[in-house]
């Protein structure tokens, strides 16, 4: 695993890319006058980051065991799906919550899967009561929606040799900055607006997939 300085810019570009959601929730956050406590903030950091060094560690362990030319295959497939499924996240969200029956689901199934998927697609639904203020727990739920693309990009990334712990400590730097400026940006501006970089992120990742051909 090498600091090199392609190595680090790489990683801060990925980890970028990654905290381009929690920007996107902040703002949402923000926009409608929701606070995110620090320790939420905090905690949507941590797992968020966590799940990405985990992801990397898990890509790491299966690699050994696949040919290079299959591994870099992979490597590239997954980041570029990923990343055109943030490209058409939109279509993806719509989808989730028009099948989405998440309202009659809350009682004791807070880490129900649905549940997850429904805070991805609408993250200001993690305010469960109402509080305009996000708690601990609402921010784990919050987290874990935000870390569900975190998972195979790491895992994808891992194969294709980008530098792990380059990638999770820039994750604890840009996902709680792009959250704090997300929050501050809705805050100014406090309308309902649609802000959606997701498509950005698409491009970012499909970059990646292509760079790590050649």
């Amino acid at each position: 695993m090498h600091f090199t300085l392609f190595a680090i810019l790489e990683a801060a570009l990925l980890a970028s890319s990654l905290s381009l959601d929690t920007l996107a929730a902040g703002f949402a956050y923000g926009a409608n006058n929701t606070k995110i406590p620090l320790l939420s903030a905090l905690i949507i950091n941590m797992i968020c980051s966590a799940t990405t060094g985990l992801s990397f560690v898990a890509g790491a362990i299966f690699k050994p065991y696949l040919p290079s030319g299959l591994t870099l295959a992979l490597a590239c497939t997954v980041l570029f799906l990923i990343g055109l499924t943030k490209l058409l996240d939109n279509i993806t969200k719509s989808i989730i919550r028009k099948h989405s029956n998440i309202n009659k689901k809350l009682n004791g199934q807070f880490f129900n899967f649905t549940f997850v998927l429904e805070i991805y697609a609408n993250p200001e639904t993690a305010d469960i009561d109402a509080s305009k203020t996000i708690s601990p727990g609402e921010a784990a739920l919050l987290a874990l929606s935000l870390s569900l693309d975190g998972i195979a990009v790491g895992i994808g990334a891992a194969m294709a040799d980008v530098n792990g712990l380059a990638v999770f400590l820039w994750s604890l730097l840009t996902n709680l900055f792009f959250l704090l400026f997300g929050l501050f940006l809705g805050n100014k501006i406090a309308l309902k607006t649609s802000f959606n970089l997701s498509w950005l992120s698409g491009i970012v990742l499909i970059g990646l997939a292509i760079l790590k051909l050649f």
